[in-house]
Order: structure tokens, then C-alpha cells, then sequence
């Protein structure tokens, strides 16, 4: 696959439409602002693979920077990103979990922007390449977009973050990590002595550990476009070096503050606890025991590391799986992978973020449901009490903006709605 390489520079990212600093700014100024804005707002925090996505080993020099990719470039990059990146393979196994059709497929219509819209409508306005909706199980919807087929894979970008944290919750069930109370730095000892020595788990799962940190993807100089880039301490993991010379700026505990970086290195404490790579511990626990059809890739850093933060490569229906999976306590057959009640606390309101709340690196909706987010259009919704999971992969023209929020608010609204109401359910 060839890329020409884009003439864009971060000086030109800061006037882009939409930025996640703008939205965000703007729901500072509006706490009561409405269910669409803070569904924006949130998504926009979530923008944050930004800076150390470019930290990724690419397979040809030329590669453009992914934040910039031209609409051709997203659709032939976002289904083969392991063709791009470096990458490790996340097994499958043999048996494969069935995922059945319902007897009825549902088709909403719903009026969003002073229009209506239909499935497909919305699908090609929005450069969505898939869309799958279970319910009780069931696939009530499966479309494909963008010439995608159910073969090929699709990168998740940040929904990535909630994976990692139910290894992390697989990790304390083997005995791996010994509570959420944990201090990080027995699991990562490069943190001795650093602002993370004393820093919990939980600490660590909730973005509350202290630590000083600048999340503005549109700066050059900030630490999430920094952070990984280059060896700065010979025989350091490059991210390591960089985040345990920061400064604590708050008790542990007490501040919401998005890192990247902390989910980064949450992904290092799980694959240091359990004696193997995230790809090879996501395989084994999650992977091949409950019936992934494919082999998906999770992209590598600078020291050959998973990015837990980022970019797991795989298949719509896979993806249902991962949403599934987590909606049914976390279980394959009648064994929990997770501690009893840890996908409870996950997904539920752990820490006041300044919109819904954030629970062990999900997102609480307004509407009750939750969410593993990802930029450009990437997302597993579910809706627990009512046994519907919603998957959406897309391409967007910009990272975040607060109308392509909406416009996939009020679809995943319809979506939800329509699977109630299914026929036979």
C-alpha cells in the first residue's frame, strides 16, 4: 500500500475545525450544556492517541503522520493498519462464538438536523464502513460501508483503552496484580522515586493520579506530543523515561486529568504483572476462550511495546464480541475472566470528569449507557438493562467536531431505540 506523503504541519492542526480543545473549552463555559455537547465534549477528551500514535514504528519511512490522512488514505489505512504499522497478532482460536442473525432486522428512521435519515443515508454521510447492533445477543443490524466487507478489520484507535482495562481486571483475578489498591511503581520500577511512586491502580484507571500532564494535541510542546518519541535514557522504555521525570501537580486521587501517557503505561504494568505481551494475554483470556473469528494486530511503540492506549486492528462482529463480552460480567461460559463485579465498577460513574463520568477507562453516557470511544468515528455503546450492543466504525473528516457528535448521538439513538422494539424482544 503506498502513501504520498501530506504536506501538514502541527502549525496547521491548530486551526483545524472542531479540535478537541475547541469543544472542550466550549462545555467548560456550558456545564448544563445539552446531551449532544457533552456526548462531543467527552469524545473530544478521547482524542488522544493524537500524540503518541505518531510514536508507532511505521513500516516505510515516508508514512504520512496518521492525524493527516487524506479520505483515500483513511479508507485504504484504517482496514489494514498492521500492513502500516508495526504490529503483534492477537490470536484467534478455532471455535468461533456465533453471533445470530435475528428473524427481523431493524431499519429506524429519526429525525436529526432538521432532516430525516435512514441507516444508509447516514452511513454514506458520514464515511461509516460498518455498523452491527446486538440485542440479547442477536445481530438485529449488520451493514457494511466504504467497499469494507465482514472479512476485513478496522482500527479502533482510543476504544483500545477500554480493553486494556479489562486486562488490567483479568490481571487481579490471576492473582497477577494484588488489588486495585496497588501502588503502580511495584509493577513498573522505573516509576521508584518518581511522582507515580505511590500512585494506585485505581489511581491510575480513573486519570486521578496527580501527576502533571498536558493533554493539548494541537501543541507542539505538549506531553502527549512528546511523550515516547525518542530514547532519552538508554535501556528505558522511551515512554517510561518521559513520564517519570513529571512533576505531581495534585494528590492522588483528587483531580481528573486525561493522560495518554497513564494509559500507556497502565498497559506496561499488566504485561509486566502477567510475564507476557498485552497481544499474547488478550489472546489467551479474551481472545481464543470466547470465540473471536479472526486474528486481530494491536500497534507497537518505539520498544516494541503494545500501545494499550491505541489501535487494536479487528473485525465488526469481533468488536460486538469485545462489547458483549464485557456486558455479560466478563465471563467465557460460566468462568469470569474479571473479578466478581469488576465490570460493574468499570462501567459505572468512578470519578466526576466534568460530564457523565468516567468509570476504569469507559465513558458514562447521558442516556445510561457507556462507552469505549475512538476518534475519527470509532465506538462500542452498550446499553446493559436493555441487553443491546451498538458497534460503529468509521472514517471522519476530522478527528472530533461537534456536529459529527451529534449527527452519531442521534443515530445511536435510533439505533437503541429500534432494537427495543425489535420483533420477538
Amino acid at each position: 500500500m503506498e502513501f504520498e506523503l501530506a504536506a501538514c504541519s502541527w502549525a496547521s492542526s491548530t486551526g483545524r475545525e472542531g479540535s478537541a480543545g475547541d469543544v472542550t473549552r466550549a462545555m467548560r463555559l456550558n456545564p448544563r450544556a445539552s446531551a449532544k455537547g457533552i456526548i462531543a465534549a467527552a469524545v473530544a477528551a478521547t482524542a488522544l492517541w493524537a500524540g503518541p500514535a505518531s510514536a508507532q514504528v511505521a513500516l516505510k519511512p515516508d508514512t504520512p503522520f496518521i492525524l493527516f490522512w487524506t479520505p483515500e488514505q483513511q479508507s485504504a489505512g484504517y482496514r489494514a493498519l498492521e500492513t502500516i504499522y508495526k504490529s503483534e497478532t492477537i490470536q484467534s482460536g478455532s471455535d468461533v462464538r456465533e453471533l445470530p442473525k435475528a428473524a427481523h432486522e431493524i431499519a429506524p428512521t429519526w429525525t436529526h438536523d432538521g432532516r430525516t435519515w435512514t441507516v444508509d443515508e447516514y452511513m454514506a454521510a458520514y464515511r461509516t464502513s460498518g455498523v452491527l447492533v446486538l440485542k440479547d445477543g442477536e445481530i438485529v443490524l449488520e451493514r457494511y460501508g466504504m467497499d469494507r466487507t465482514p472479512a476485513e478489520r478496522w482500527t479502533s484507535f482510543s476504544v483500545a483503552k477500554s480493553v486494556t482495562s479489562t486486562l488490567v481486571g483479568a490481571a487481579i483475578k490471576d492473582g497477577k496484580i494484588e488489588s486495585l489498591e496497588s501502588n503502580v511503581a511495584d509493577y513498573i520500577p522505573e516509576l521508584v522515586g518518581s511522582a507515580y511512586d505511590g500512585v494506585t491502580v485505581r489511581q491510575l484507571l480513573t486519570m486521578t493520579s496527580g501527576v502533571k500532564w498536558n493533554e493539548d494535541y494541537a501543541d507542539p510542546k505538549s506531553d502527549v506530543a512528546q511523550a515516547g518519541f525518542a530514547d532519552i535514557e538508554p535501556g528505558i522504555n522511551p515512554l517510561l523515561a518521559y513520564m517519570r521525570k513529571l512533576p505531581r501537580a495534585a494528590e492522588p486521587g483528587t483531580t481528573f486529568n486525561y493522560s495518554t501517557g497513564e494509559t500507556d503505561m497502565a498497559g506496561i504494568l499488566v504485561s509486566n504483572a502477567v510475564g507476557m505481551p498485552l497481544s499474547q494475554y488478550l489472546s489467551e483470556k479474551i481472545w481464543r476462550p470466547y470465540g473471536m473469528e479472526s486474528d486481530a494486530y494491536w500497534q507497537t511503540d518505539l520498544a516494541g511495546r503494545e500501545r494499550a492506549g491505541c489501535c487494536i486492528s479487528a473485525t465488526l462482529r469481533d468488536f460486538a464480541r469485545i462489547g458483549a463480552f464485557v456486558m455479560d460480567g466478563g465471563k467465557v461460559g460460566d468462568e469470569r475472566v474479571v473479578p466478581d463485579g469488576w465490570v460493574e465498577q468499570a462501567t459505572q460513574k468512578q470519578v466526576d470528569n466534568g460530564y457523565n463520568g468516567y468509570g476504569y477507562f469507559w465513558w458514562m453516557r447521558p442516556d445510561g449507557g457507556y462507552d469505549a470511544l475512538g476518534v475519527y468515528g470509532q465506538s462500542i455503546t452498550t446499553f446493559r438493562s436493555d441487553r443491546v450492543v451498538i458497534v460503529v466504525n468509521s472514517a471522519w473528516p476530522t478527528a472530533v467536531g461537534a456536529d459529527l457528535e451529534a449527527a452519531a448521538y442521534a443515530f445511536q439513538q435510533a439505533l437503541h431505540e429500534a432494537a427495543n422494539h425489535t420483533e420477538g424482544h
